[in-house]
């Protein structure tokens, strides 16, 4: 049951489109497949609870279906950090929780699933713990999204440098083109695959509206 994290280098750089896509590349491969996001603020009220827009994206691009209370247990309503927005809703978060919630959904079993965070690496669930601690606890491989604009590099870089010090594999990485107008763009990916100690499993080119997940997964090689 390969199950992977998948990092972003910051937040708003497309960390659902690719675990999405991944999730259709594995899908054409005859696999079964599950996509969690574990904590997810920034929640939509709706007639069945506060909902995020993630969320429903990797439920719909599963395979497996089961109620969106397995595929996202922690629903925050502001758009703030994980920590910040818990606190304003008086909500207390552990990563002993998130563990526990993680391993009751991937006890579906299915055959390859992405476990997707929030925001950066490091981003904090309270004053003592942070979102990292997630995947380290799971021994979980990890997917690094790079969002292709300008200081991607350093940021890419220290992510794959924390995600090493937490004693995790960086399966692969993917660099997606959040912005038309960077400069240097092919040197800034060629950086990369020179620079981080995995493959690149990917380039997304820049996209000026939604484009279906089975368009993007021919792209993409999925992690090993």
């Amino acid at each position: 049951m390969p199950t992977y994290f998948i990092a972003g280098t910051d937040t708003h750089i497309g960390k659902t489109t690719i675990a999405c896509a991944l999730l259709a590349k594995a899908q054409q491969h005859g696999l079964s497949t599950l996509g969690i996001k574990p904590i997810a603020s920034g929640c939509e009220m709706t007639d069945d609870g506060l909902r995020n827009s993630d969320a429903l994206a990797l439920q719909a691009q599963s395979s497996i279906k089961v109620p969106y209370q397995e595929i996202n247990p922690v629903t925050l309503a502001e758009p703030l950090s994980p920590h910040i927005a818990a606190q304003r809703a008086n909500k207390r978060l552990t990563i002993n929780q998130l563990v526990g919630y993680t391993r009751a959904t991937l006890s579906h079993r299915p055959q390859f699933a992405v476990v997707e965070g929030a925001g950066g690496w490091r981003v904090p669930i309270s004053d003592r713990e942070l979102l990292s601690a997630l995947p380290k606890e799971l021994k979980l491989p990890v997917v690094l999204v790079v969002g292709m604009r300008l200081g991607c590099l350093n940021h890419a870089i220290l992510t794959a440098e924390a995600i090493a010090k937490d004693g995790l594999r960086l399966a692969g990485w993917v660099a997606n083109c959040i912005d038309p107008e960077m400069a240097a763009l092919e040197e800034n990916i060629n950086t990369l695959k020179r620079m981080l100690p995995a493959p690149c499993l990917g380039v997304v080119s820049y996209q000026t509206a939604c484009v279906e997940s089975i368009n993007i997964a021919q792209g993409l090689t999925l992690p090993e």
